[in-house]
């Protein structure tokens, strides 16, 4: 199922990513850091949410309380719900 996510407080103005039979496939982002977010794209393809979730949850950007991959984690959560 493809899911889309407005990210707050952060750079990236949206995440799309599909969850299929349990692992996240196809993030993309749009705004933010363009050659991370397309490496964490890249790297997280094909993990379940719990892993990426693990990983992610809590990081920073800068003095911001709050990341695009941890705007991503939030996103995920809200997927599985």
């Amino acid at each position: 199922m493809h899911y889309t996510y407005q990210p707050a407080g952060v750079c990236a103005r949206k995440i799309d990513f599909d969850l299929e039979d349990g692992v996240v496939k196809n993030v993309r982002f749009l705004g933010g850091c363009n050659g991370n977010l397309k490496a964490i794209g890249t790297l997280i393809d094909g993990m379940t949410p719990d892993e990426i979730i693990d990983k992610l949850a809590g990081n920073t950007c800068g003095n911001r309380a709050t990341s695009c991959a941890d705007q991503l984690t939030l996103a995920l959560k809200e997927a599985m719900q």
